[in-house]
């Protein structure tokens, strides 16, 4: 396991300072760490664990348990490819395929480059939009008219090699 650098300790430290005394802390002191950091690393459960007087299984368990959270660090672009059965059936998994192919990310997993995750999701909550993708928290509705998340992906890329 990969140490965390000291800015990051000291982000988590913050987070845990700032909502230790107040009730039912846990949550909100992940959700913080997670859109801080981008994910939730082991050394912050165990000072969330220590400023909530539980153990650091029980926060484990809670980070398991919502799906909203990751113990692995993101890419710098977060794809989510939803394969719910409406989506599914209106072309996601050429999407999910598409979206492999473009970026070089595995499914549920970060691309060699650390620029892109992808991540299959059951349900986005956007049925009547199927298929669904989000890119970097922006819903993409009936994303494979017009080749839509492909072209955002295309986008996204063009715009990071011309800034390299």
């Amino acid at each position: 396991m990969e140490k965390l650098n000291p800015a990051a300790l000291a982000k988590i430290d913050a987070i845990v300072e700032a909502h230790k005394d107040q009730p039912g802390p846990t949550i909100v002191m992940l959700h913080d760490v997670q859109n801080e950091l981008g994910y939730v690393p082991f050394e912050a459960m165990e000072k969330i664990a220590d400023a909530c007087g539980s153990s650091v299984a029980e926060v484990y368990g809670v980070v398991m348990f919502y799906a909203q959270f990751t113990t692995e660090p993101k890419g710098k672009h977060v794809i989510n490819v939803c394969l719910g059965t409406a989506c599914y059936v209106k072309g996601a998994q050429k999407l999910i395929d598409q979206a492999v192919e473009v970026t070089g990310a595995p499914i549920n997993g970060t691309s060699k480059d650390g620029l892109f995750s992808l991540d299959a999701t059951r349900c986005l909550g956007a049925c009547g939009l199927a298929p669904v993708a989000v890119v970097d928290g922006r819903t993409i509705g009936a994303a494979t008219t017009g080749n839509k998340l492909l072209n955002e992906l295309k986008k996204i890329i063009a715009e990071e090699k011309a800034g390299a």
